[in-house]
């Protein structure tokens, strides 16, 4: 049975904890060679998604394995968009030969923090995903700027938060510089993801109650104890 809340996971990350984490959630996110993965990596995933029924998606970035997508960068509109492309193009290849549909885009890293708030980004990373914009779901965060401009648009998108991080009070992710950013204790973790989706609310890290809406939660495949929040997830919300 699978959870009653929606779990994702950005996966295909160079971690090698894929084949424990994919049977513990419901959405995985899979890394198409910007800040990691290649062609058998993806392929790996896609399979393991078939078998445990997950819903698999793209998760494309900066091109920028250095710093693991995490850093912004200034990339002129087309180079970004190319890089983008790229990233889909590959995706696909390895998705036509697996004979698996994907289900959704979710950016990852700094992009995915960077159109959600810099609408003339978010633009620019909709024209890359131009292509897919009837059959494929966008995650994004809600009531970001990447949000209100798919949906002008007439993209298809399911709002995301992160079980396993930190908000401030405009809603914004901690910073991975602070010792508050991530959360590693599973009874926080819980409580964290059940406010968000029992009230559509989060309790910032300074205390405050912020409306937010959520379709699917993530924790990230890094964290440090992931599996065990996972597992600990998947016994506590079923039903």
């Amino acid at each position: 049975m699978k959870n009653v809340i929606d779990i994702n996971c950005d996966l295909g990350e160079g971690l090698n904890n894929e084949a424990e984490i994919m049977p513990l959630i419901d959405s995985c996110n899979i890394a198409c060679g910007g800040h990691a993965g290649d062609r058998v990596s993806i392929a790996e995933c896609l399979r393991l998604s078939e078998l445990y029924s997950v819903k698999p998606g793209a998760h494309p970035s900066y091109p920028d394995k250095l710093n693991f997508g995490r850093m912004s960068m200034e990339l002129p509109e087309e180079e970004l968009i190319h890089q983008l492309e790229y990233q889909m193009d590959l995706m696909l290849e390895v998705v036509v030969e697996s004979g698996i549909d994907l289900h959704h885009i979710k950016a990852h890293g700094a992009l995915y923090n960077d159109i959600a708030r810099n609408h003339k980004l978010a633009s620019v990373y909709l024209r890359a995903m131009e292509p897919y914009k009837d059959r494929l779901f966008l995650y994004v965060p809600w009531n970001s700027a990447v949000a209100e401009v798919a949906l002008e648009n007439g993209y298809k998108v399911r709002y995301e938060a992160f079980g396993d991080r930190n908000y401030n009070d405009d809603l914004s992710l901690v910073s991975r510089h602070s010792d508050q950013a991530v959360l590693t204790s599973k009874d926080q973790v819980l409580t964290h993801i059940k406010e968000m989706f029992e009230n559509q609310r989060v309790k910032t890290v300074n205390g405050l109650y912020k409306t937010l809406k959520a379709d699917t939660f993530c924790i990230h495949s890094d964290t440090e104890n992931a599996v065990d929040i996972l597992k600990y997830l998947r016994e506590s919300l079923n039903t």
